[in-house]
């Protein structure tokens, strides 16, 4: 008698059921499938197109931007997750689930697990071991006790009485092999709470047009809020056949100047920010540091001024104006040790000067030597000498740290003008083009080399700068 109880049991049921729970839901698999709400605080909702993700403080989601759900406009919406209501958010994306789940998989599950059953029955039928049987109920019963809260309580009332059936089989197995003890635990099964929100329609062209308008307030972006604005101001023109026109009149000029309004905030804040760097770039050049410390105290009282509408752009501008205060702090420290090293420094350019007018004066011939364009015994001599008494005055100073790579530069620059001159003496000697062509070389070498460090040693004697 209990195995045709649990045959009867384990028929399919119709699915009239969750058609009609879809139905009455007030939303069908067409237009509601990908349709979640996030509700918020204050008691209204956006609606997302899909999942939504969660990512620290924020809320990111697609959200339609027109009335069509076949073909939506899409655009990405970040807020901030303290306006939300997660608990009717939470509840209502399960109730979504849960239509979807009826709509389109619930049938086909229960389809299957009706077959599992009908399986066992069989295997009972063919089982002689009355504790073989036991085990074979037993191990059906956990499968349908754990269906319902896994399949959002589908057939979640006949299950229940399939329940029963079995329960009562159980026992009688349980008496045929002398066992009494029955599991409570194992009796009962697990539940789920239904989800509580009830699925919305999908909104109207007016209801798309509110919620772009509420995603625009309550988004951070100044970027994305006049985007959102601006969608919201071309829906209301193409719309406004199929809306009230004195709404489309008055929420038109809402958003007008609104956007109007985010403009001219944008505006005021790139001056603010050209201004700020533009004084926080000359203070710092001349190294004040104070007056790039008060460019920072100005920014922040010119944003309090604003209303404080634009808290990313001056996060921008304070860091953009707090690298001039570092640099103008690291050129300050530079021009201290300046100030320190200056008398050493002008000392050292004070003891080689009359050295570089003896360059100067060499610097024609090396230049002949150069071109080849001829030096004779004078021009040779000449240089010879005046090498040697550059050679022998460098050759008795020690140079400051900061100047010793310039000395070395004027130190190569003689040997190589007193080289050139040997060089061509011999080629002029010998007739050889080719070491003409060296002392070409070389002359060119002591040149380049003393107009180098030159300004090497007029940078040095003269305060540090801010690099370009």
């Amino acid at each position: 008698m209990w195995l045709f109880c649990l045959w009867a049991a384990g028929q399919p049921m119709p699915a009239a059921a969750a058609v009609q729970a879809v139905q009455e839901s007030g939303a069908t698999a067409s237009d509601s499938a990908s349709l979640f709400r996030v509700f918020l605080k204050d008691g209204t909702s956006l609606v997302s197109y899909g999942e939504m993700a969660r990512l620290d403080d924020r809320v990111v989601f697609s959200m339609p931007t027109s009335a069509s759900i076949a073909a939506p406009q899409l655009q990405l919406i970040n807020i901030p997750s303290d306006t939300v209501d997660w608990e009717r958010t939470l509840n209502y994306a399960e109730s979504v689930r849960s239509s979807r789940y009826l709509a389109t998989r619930a049938e086909a599950d229960y389809a299957l697990l009706s077959s599992e059953i009908e399986q066992v029955l069989n295997d009972v039928g063919v089982t002689d071991d009355p504790a073989r049987r036991l085990a074979i109920v037993e191990k059906a019963r956990r499968t349908l006790a754990e269906w319902p809260a896994a399949h959002y309580n589908y057939k979640r009332d006949e299950i229940q009485q399939m329940l029963g059936t079995l329960d009562e089989a159980i026992a009688s197995l349980r008496a045929a092999i002398g066992s009494s003890n029955f599991d409570l635990a194992f009796v009962a099964p697990r539940d789920v709470a239904s989800a509580a929100e009830p699925i919305l329609p999908a909104p109207d062209p007016a209801e798309t047009i509110e919620q772009t308008l509420r995603a625009a307030r309550l988004t951070p972006s100044p970027a994305e809020r006049v985007s959102l604005l601006t969608i919201a101001l071309n829906a209301l023109d193409s719309e406004s056949a199929t809306l009230p026109a004195g709404w489309v009149k008055s929420t038109r000029a809402m958003v007008s100047t609104q956007i109007a309004k985010e403009l001219d905030t944008d505006r005021q804040y790139k001056a603010l920010a050209a201004r700020m760097l533009r004084l926080a770039t000359s203070r710092a050049r001349m190294a004040d540091v104070r007056g790039v410390q008060r460019v920072l105290t100005d920014v922040k009282t010119s944003d309090q001024a604003l209303g404080s509408a634009r808290p990313e752009a001056v996060a921008s501008i304070i860091a953009s104006v707090e690298e001039q205060l570092d640099a103008a702090r690291r050129l300050r420290l530079e021009r201290d040790r300046w100030a320190l090293r200056a008398p050493e420094l002008l000392a050292y350019e004070v003891a080689i000067r009359s050295s570089l007018l003896r360059l100067d004066q060499i610097s024609p011939l090396l230049e002949d030597i150069k071109s080849l364009a001829g030096s004779g015994p004078n021009a040779i001599g000449a240089i010879l000498r005046g090498a040697a008494q550059v050679q022998k005055v460098l050759s008795t100073l020690d140079p400051p740290s900061e100047l010793r790579d310039v000395h070395s530069l004027f130190t190569s620059a003689v040997q190589l003008a007193d080289n050139a001159a040997k060089i061509r003496r011999e080629a002029a000697l010998t007739g050889s083009m080719s070491r003409a062509w060296d002392a070409s070389s070389a002359a060119a070498g002591a040149l380049m080399l003393a107009a180098k460090a030159r300004i090497d040693l007029v940078l040095a004697l003269r305060p540090p700068r801010l690099s370009q």
